[in-house]
């Protein structure tokens, strides 16, 4: 039987440049879309997916995440005393329990891989999630979600993969693939952003594994990659035929908010699903076409 995955790496300590300079001070994960950051989604999307324990990986300047899983104390009793209550439900419901969450430092940006090898000492040997903020799945069940279930029947490594054009192959890990079903396959290679006419497919990784903790062996060898980094998608490569590996296409919508483009068609497309929001956006958006 599969070890239940219970905890989450969130690698968080990116610069945010492609934000300036809405992200001089302030983290590009706490950038809000509608009424949450994009940390508290994917924060979210975790606890549903029943996981209970965080690592954050973060850097300088990024200690408004902390203070956002945090009780506020003082807000949460003006709005107590104010008779704000569903204001002080949703500030409430945005803290993470007391001991479930863990940030630590990657003080040096030396990729992707590195940031999640940081996290080893509170993973130990069990099965563990790695999300990436900057994409924001929406489905139900979460894409996470699918991934523990699809572990849960492979007893291994899991990724989520979508379909992106040739050209943008270039931006991605991507998957060589076999043998899918019900939307599994396994994975038979993975190559970190390689150039379209060099890419093995067009199923590129989404920013959503669930790995084995295995992978912290290749990582701790800090071998370079694409870019000059430690990628997780060669440490992962290093897994394959070794314990089992599969993807999961995922066919849940998702929105690439480290783009300007991706994190406005976020905001309009979470405030159209909203039951909240949905007719003013909807009016919004008529009005402006028209104008």
């Amino acid at each position: 039987m599969a070890q239940r995955v219970r905890k989450a790496v969130l690698p968080v300590a990116g610069l945010g440049t492609r934000f300036l300079p809405a992200t001089k001070a302030m983290p590009k994960e706490m950038l809000t879309v509608v009424d949450r950051p994009l940390i508290q989604y994917a924060v979210e999307e975790c606890l549903a997916a029943g996981i209970e324990e965080f690592i954050f990986v973060t850097g300088r300047n990024k200690s408004a995440l902390e203070d956002h899983f945090d009780a506020a104390y003082e807000l949460e009793a003006t709005l107590g005393q104010r008779g704000k209550a569903p204001e002080l439900k949703q500030t409430q419901d945005a803290a993470i329990k007391a001991g479930n969450a863990i940030f630590t430092r990657q003080q040096r940006p030396l990729g992707l891989g590195h940031a999640v090898w940081c996290a080893r000492p509170w993973i130990g040997d069990e099965p563990f999630a790695v999300l990436l903020p900057d994409e924001l799945t929406l489905d139900q069940p979460s894409c996470i979600a699918q991934l523990v279930a699809a572990h849960e029947e492979t007893k291994g490594n899991v990724v989520a993969v979508m379909d992106v054009p040739l050209e943008q192959t270039k931006s991605y890990g991507i998957a060589a693939v076999k043998a899918e079903k019900n939307n599994l396959s396994e994975i038979t290679g993975l190559v970190e952003k390689p150039k379209p006419a060099e890419a093995p497919s067009t199923l590129a990784l989404i920013g959503r594994y669930i790995l084995l903790p295995e992978v912290f062996t290749h990582l701790g060898r800090h071998e370079t990659g694409a870019g000059g980094e430690i990628q997780l998608t060669d440490a992962m490569a290093k897994m394959i035929g070794g314990t089992p590996f599969h993807a999961l296409r995922y066919a849940g919508l998702r929105y690439d908010c480290g783009s300007r483009i991706g994190f406005l068609e976020a905001n309009v497309a979470v405030a159209l699903r909203r039951p909240d929001t949905s007719a003013d956006t909807r009016a919004l958006l008529d009005r402006l076409m028209k104008g």
